[in-house]
C-alpha cells in the first residue's frame, strides 16, 4: 500500500523539534567577563551592555549633544 510523502506537516513537524520544551533557563557564560547570561540576549555587566563578548553601550561615557 502507498505512503503519503509527508504525513506530518512541516509546520508540525518544527513545532516537535523546537527547544520550548527544555526546562529552566538555559545560561552560557561570556568569555570576556566571565558572566553567566541567557543564551543569545544582551546583558548589563559594570556599567557595559555586552552582546557575543563584546561592548555595545557603555553607560559610563557621556556623549556631547
Amino acid at each position: 500500500m502507498a505512503h503519503p510523502k509527508r504525513k506530518i506537516s512541516k509546520q508540525r513537524q518544527r513545532k516537535r523539534r523546537t527547544h520550548y520544551k527544555a526546562k529552566g533557563q538555559q545560561l552560557s557564560q561570556c568569555p570576556t567577563t566571565g558572566e553567566f547570561h541567557l543564551s543569545h540576549r544582551a546583558y548589563w555587566y559594570e556599567g557595559k551592555l555586552y552582546w557575543n563578548g563584546k561592548v555595545v553601550i557603555d553607560k559610563n561615557v557621556v556623549t556631547e549633544a
